[in-house]
């Protein structure tokens, strides 16, 4: 009786031991740095980054090339569109000193007027926003020649109608178009006629217009004079009727123009109050300002705030961005 007594006891001190925290510190351990080293682990880092980048070397070096020889080539490309001649060294030249140059301005700028971490994150901002900034910059221009161009297109097609009922062929109905109206119209009309005197068909002359001012305005014009050439009819109604598509399509897209331009004022109102509220709390308060532009969490919250401005009035411009 006394042994079991006894032998309950001790199994019972054992198993408290067995459940008490042992006393001594454990180590840590790693595993990498354990077997390996640091040595190890920065060489295998190292070996996984290099063969990350030959296997991907081919994306790799594509967007690189995009995003610099790329760009001067994209600009060049939309320049030759839009009529406007320039030498490809000064535009790199140009490049290059908008996003560097910007760049090292506003580092200067804020490390003279501000701190080094807010010039930093100033610096490379501006850097990459001049950078990126040509290529929207470029498009907008041709978007609002294209725009301009198509309210161009019913005075051009009147005009070809009127030629073509008058007894002139369609390259003197073109040239006509050249001579009587003002640019873009005038520049494409005249390309034409310049490809059609060097020898190139019409057809053809037709087709490169529509792949350099695609609307489908366009693509109606060309498709319908290219078909009546080899088929045969009456040009002149059939540019009449494209004339009453165009005048309603363009009725219709100022009309809904007319309605988000509401929105679009909204968005940019909304996207304003942030930074106006930045100011209006900095003017009240001296120790604002030191706060958000002296400090990293400060600067983290800024371009935290910037980033979600941005990505809002990216969504209401999407939202009211409405295609005829």
């Amino acid at each position: 009786m006394i042994s079991n007594l006894f032998y309950r006891l001790l199994f019972f001190i054992l198993s408290l031991s067995a459940f008490a925290e042992d006393p001594r510190p454990k180590r840590e351990t790693d595993f990498m740095l354990d077997i390996l080293g640091k040595n190890g682990v920065v060489l295998v880092i190292g070996v996984g980054f290099f063969i990350f980048c030959y296997v991907n070397s081919i994306k790799i070096f594509s967007w690189i090339d995009n995003q610099t020889s790329g760009t001067r080539d994209y600009i060049l490309k939309k320049f030759e569109i839009l009529f406007i001649e320039v030498d490809p060294q000064k535009l790199t030249w140009a490049l290059l000193i908008l996003s560097f140059g910007s760049g090292i301005l506003i580092f200067c700028m804020l490390a003279l007027f501000a701190n080094m971490t807010l010039a930093t994150v100033g610096g490379i901002a501006a850097a990459i926003a001049g950078w990126k900034l040509p290529r929207p910059l470029v498009d907008y221009f041709e978007v609002r020649r294209i725009k301009k161009y198509q309210l161009q297109m019913v005075d051009a097609l009147n005009l070809l109608a009127n030629g073509i009922r008058a007894g002139l062929t369609m390259p003197q109905a073109i040239g006509m178009v050249v001579d009587e109206l003002p640019p873009p119209v005038s520049q494409e009309f005249n390309l034409v006629l310049q490809q059609a005197k060097i020898g190139v068909p019409l057809d053809e002359a037709l087709e490169n217009l529509k792949k350099r001012v695609y609307t489908e305005d366009n693509e109606m014009f060309v498709t319908s004079v290219n078909i009546l050439r080899e088929t045969g009819g009456n040009l002149a109604e059939v540019f009449d009727t494209i004339t009453i598509v165009i005048r309603e399509r363009v009725r219709l897209q100022l009309k809904i123009d007319t309605y988000v331009a509401s929105g679009k004022m909204q968005a940019y109102i909304i996207g304003c109050m942030p930074f106006a509220m930045i100011v209006m709390f900095g003017s009240g308060d001296p120790d604002y300002f030191p706060l958000l532009f002296g400090t990293v969490l400060g600067i983290v919250a800024f371009l935290i705030i910037c980033g979600m401005v941005g990505l809002g009035l990216w969504v209401i411009l999407k939202i009211v961005d409405i295609k005829v």
